[in-house]
């Protein structure tokens, strides 16, 4: 038998160095291994089953588990041009404000304010396991209580705002800051109920009111620019302080940044095999390679997109020193 000559490290390498062609064909034809053949990355990424394990595997170093925050929101491959893939269907994208077809990933990041780091990850596709995106929040955060985590607070988007999730949460004896729909039913005094956007907080930006089946929280309002309003709600009745309570939230845009880093350094949507197996790997390996980029910033301080830029600068640089010999 052939002796399998790609590799994770390769191929992780290999999505960090190129720009646009992500293919198992332009691997081989640049890859340093004499004699590699498409056929045999083709065969690495259809036989090979990395799992969210392997990537705490990577990141357990990278993390204190007793501090920082968790943060959980999900992201749409997009695969609009793939005419079969196993794993893409037709579903929500908030960029595109409607259906788009793609791949849909609930990850979970770990933060302490200066760090990004994707500490679990699940593909979500209801008709395979039969489990909804809360189900896959709530299992992650299931996995990382395992792991010993003691967060400062688990940070979510109204999305993931359930009663449910809330209670998760709770039960686990941490705490958490998510958003809310306008319409969310609180009281001051329990059992009066009104919609969060009813509250006045002119004169007290943080309240204290009951949320309707869940019990004792802290509630504000966020207000941009643009003079839109976010409401937000808290488990951490010590959390009184405006400014801190927003400064803990705005923590919660670290998942955007990560979400938008990985897909414009890794190639993460560009995988053109329509098997699910294949596609799998090369999400991993798209973790696997922001790792590698995420750990040279820590240490250099250089960005992932300079760190990106670094390889055609390259490449140019050494063309034009030939080409004007």
């Amino acid at each position: 038998m052939q002796k399998q000559k790609c590799s994770l490290k390769l191929y992780s390498d290999f999505l960090i160095a190129n720009h646009n062609r992500y293919s198992g064909l332009e691997l081989a034809k640049v890859s340093p291994i004499a004699g590699m053949q498409h056929d045999a990355i083709t065969r690495w990424l259809s036989s090979s089953s990395f799992t969210p394990s392997d990537l705490w595997r990577q990141t357990k170093e990278l993390v204190d588990i007793s501090t920082g925050y968790l943060v959980c929101d999900d992201s749409l491959l997009d695969k609009s041009y793939s005419r079969k893939n196993e794993l893409a269907k037709k579903q929500y994208s908030g960029n595109a404000h409607g259906l788009v077809i793609g791949i849909s990933l609930v990850n979970l990041l770990w933060t302490d304010g200066e760090r990004y780091i994707p500490v679990d990850y699940r593909v979500y596709r209801k008709e395979n396991d039969d489990k909804t995106k809360n189900d896959h929040l709530r299992d992650m955060l299931t996995r990382a209580q395992q792991r010993r985590f003691s967060p400062l607070y688990v940070l979510m988007d109204t999305w993931y705002g359930s009663i449910e999730n809330l209670k998760h949460i709770r039960k686990k004896n941490w705490h958490f800051i998510c958003s809310v729909a306008h319409n969310r039913q609180v009281s001051v005094t329990k059992g009066a109920y009104r919609s969060i956007a009813d509250l006045d907080f002119t004169k007290e930006q943080v309240k204290h009111v009951w949320l309707k089946e869940f019990g004792h929280v802290l509630a504000t309002r966020a207000v941009d620019a643009n003079g839109d309003a976010t409401y937000l709600v808290t488990s951490d009745l010590s959390l009184t302080d405006y400014d801190a309570f927003l400064r803990h939230w705005q923590q919660r845009w670290k998942i955007e940044e990560f979400h938008r880093g990985i897909k414009q350094t890794t190639g993460i949507e560009r995988c053109s095999a329509t098997r699910a197996a294949s596609q799998k790997t090369h999400i991993f390996a798209a973790f696997t390679a922001f790792l590698k980029l995420e750990g040279r910033r820590i240490k250099e301080h250089i960005s992932w997109y300079e760190q990106k830029a670094l390889v055609p600068r390259f490449a140019t640089a050494n063309y034009l020193s030939w080409a004007n010999a």
